[in-house]
């Protein structure tokens, strides 16, 4: 560096170059800039470079062996390494430099080198190492949905991840078949879109990785909470029967008390010794989808055959609907469970419509949307409300019958 001078940008003279870059900007920041065209001997070497420059302070220009010339833009930040980009032509050095100041004074910059470094597939990864541990539930769902965003995109960089990529894949899930040869519903394309929302949600906010999540600005696909698909008595009594023959032999069971106490599957399968209470009659679910305790009764056949089932568990097991394979995990009812379907002929029903059974009984009975919501374990009544108008039925005929007799 030239000493008694302020230098902003300079020419290392203690590591000599056969093709040096060249200072087209004032060494000293006072000294007023010039403009300038291209040195004569830089039109002989490329005589079609004939564009007139004005020197910018930190662009360097070099001419090589054969003659053609480049030009390195630098910007400088304190606190940060200088960024440096060359290119062919002088306007385009000068307006990337300008741009990247534009970008490094608004903050935006750094985020976006950040972002250019690392692909969908680093940061998957990182997730299900660093974050996936620490929300345990629904944590192999996540992972699956993550896994497969990265089976697609995981060699883009994240900076690549335009919202118009992500919506072609959200089409893709909308369109291809899973494993089991069936169409994904709009609430599983949701489910998988909400995955990968998070991940950018800490990429974000903890790593520093991303300055924008890309998932914001595309349209979700609508999901339809209004079906309410029961069982006809008879349909039940089919289905109840064909549980009893099933091979499954904890089927019958787990079915009585999804329909008595409009448990999920899930809920139902994760259920712990310590979860029951038989001398105050008492489920208590610790895990479940809203993330709140609640405790519901027993009673009846229900509880009769579960404290028989339990009594007949061996005492290291934990889970009362182990899997034969793996108690520490819990039994898989799937495969009994369609075929029963099946065998009693009931179209369009799902192990989840047993929970919107409980419910419509519930509602046909005289039970208020409240007491519904209490047992189901909705947060509030806007997912009860599907179930208003048969509880309306039973209101109509219960003035219907106070009618009958005030008119004799």
């Amino acid at each position: 560096m030239l000493e008694g001078r302020k230098a902003d940008y300079y020419i290392d003279l203690t590591k000599p170059s056969p093709h040096p870059w060249t200072t087209l900007g004032p060494l000293d920041g006072n000294r007023p800039q010039k403009s300038a065209t291209n040195h004569p001997s830089d039109a002989a070497a490329n005589p079609n470079n004939q564009e007139r420059v004005t020197t910018v302070k930190g662009i360097d220009k070099r001419v090589g062996k054969d003659g053609a010339i480049s030009y390195r833009a630098r910007v400088r930040v304190k606190g940060h390494p200088p960024v440096t980009k060359t290119f062919n032509s002088y306007t385009l050095a000068k307006k990337w430099k300008k741009n990247t100041e534009v970008e490094i004074d608004s903050g935006r910059y750094f985020d976006k080198l950040e972002s250019q470094k690392h692909t969908l597939g680093e940061a998957v990864d990182r997730y299900i190492e660093l974050v996936l541990p620490r929300k345990p539930k629904n944590a192999s769902n996540v992972q699956q949905h993550l896994l497969w965003w990265k089976k697609q995109l995981g060699d883009y960089t994240l900076d690549s991840l335009k919202p118009s990529l992500v919506a072609e894949m959200r089409d893709l899930l909308t369109t291809e078949s899973t494993y089991r040869n069936k169409a994904r519903s709009p609430a599983t394309v949701v489910r998988y879109l909400s995955s990968l929302s998070h991940l950018f949600t800490v990429a974000i906010n903890e790593w520093g990785w991303l300055n924008e999540n890309p998932i914001r600005k595309i349209a979700k696909p609508k999901i339809s909470n209004n079906r309410v698909r029961f069982l006809s008595d008879d349909e039940r009594i089919r289905i109840l029967d064909g549980c009893k023959k099933s091979r499954c032999p904890v089927l019958y069971l787990v079915v009585l008390l999804a329909l008595s106490t409009g448990m999920r599957s899930g809920e139902i399968l994760k259920l712990t010794r310590k979860d029951v209470d038989f001398d105050l009659c008492v489920l208590t679910l610790q895990d479940t989808k809203n993330g709140e305790v609640r405790s519901i009764p027993l009673i009846g056949l229900p509880l009769e055959l579960l404290k028989a089932h339990c009594f007949a568990l061996p005492e290291n097991y934990l889970l009362l609907f182990p899997s034969p394979k793996s108690p520490k995990r819990p039994i898989d009812i799937r495969s009994a469970w369609e075929k029963v379907i099946k065998d009693a002929g009931v179209q369009d029903f799902r192990f989840h419509d047993l929970r919107h059974t409980t419910a419509s009984y519930l509602a046909m009975n005289g039970h208020s949307l409240l007491d519904i919501a209490t047992l189901l374990g909705h947060k509030d009544l806007q997912m009860t409300k599907r179930y208003a108008h048969l509880s309306q039925e039973y209101k109509k005929g219960m003035i219907s019958t106070m009618m009958d007799k005030i008119l004799g």
